[in-house]
């Protein structure tokens, strides 16, 4: 696994454009009214700093991230919290360094996935759950299997969508995803077939949780898989770049 750099723009931002009002809290205080800003955090997987035309990319543009760069900010010195995957979301996750964070590597899991988070461990997930947030992650998590302590719905996760298994997360068309503990066939990809594209799955299901908790407070993790690995994309989306 290579560096993971989070590249963060408006939706990294606490989205201001999307805040609602809410009842008292005593997280925050007992008599006072709180207002939550919505959290969408996007988190590119293996992209780096100098791929987005926003940064100085001349080869290609990325006109979509630099919209969100102008609306929001610019990240020069946001970086990773280890070099390869798992320590570095586990960082991510609770806020640790990897000298304290307890996954220091990307250890297998068996029957899939990578060793889990401990019970113990405090994520921001659970964090903002606490002070009533809803909380989803749309994506790859890699930091334990369904139904061990360090499912995602046991750190936090109101709902998951997407790879349970940061190594499956290098295809793009896999056999499976993950909704919650239900484990999803795609068996329109059996036999090595490219045609449910993994990353556009994921993406309607981060839209559909924005949509139903569009009154509410939230908190959407968007742990991308694109551009890590695979490169593999559907046709309609890469002919334009053919031969370039």
């Amino acid at each position: 696994m290579k560096k993971i750099f989070y590249l963060l723009f408006a939706a990294v931002l606490f989205l201001f454009s999307c805040q609602n009002k809410s009842n008292k809290n005593s997280t925050f205080g007992s008599n006072a009214e709180v207002q939550r800003p919505n959290i969408v955090y996007i988190l590119a997987d293996d992209l780096g700093y100098g791929d987005l035309s926003c940064y100085g990319q001349t080869k290609f543009k990325t006109p979509n991230i630099d919209k969100m760069a102008d609306e929001g900010m610019l990240f020069t010195q946001h970086y990773a919290g280890c070099t390869v995957c798992a320590p570095s979301r586990s960082s991510l996750m609770t806020g640790q360094t990897t000298g304290h964070t307890f996954i220091r590597g990307n250890k297998e899991w068996v029957p899939e996935g990578q060793y889990p988070l401990e019970a113990k461990a405090i994520t921001i997930a659970e964090v903002l759950k606490d002070a009533g947030y809803v909380t989803g992650g749309f994506g790859k998590w890699g930091l334990g299997f369904v139904g061990t302590e360090g499912d995602p719905n046991k750190q936090g996760f109101d709902e998951f969508y997407g790879y349970n298994c940061q190594r499956l997360a290098h295809n793009y068309f896999p056999g499976h995803l993950w909704d919650n503990n239900k484990k999803v066939i795609l068996e329109a990809n059996s036999g090595d077939k490219f045609v449910d594209y993994a990353p556009e799955l994921i993406h309607k299901k981060a839209l559909q949780f924005i949509e139903k908790n569009k009154d509410k407070p939230f908190f959407l993790f968007y742990p991308n898989t694109i551009p890590h690995a695979e490169l593999l994309l559907p046709e309609e989306d890469l002919k334009e770049f053919r031969g370039k």
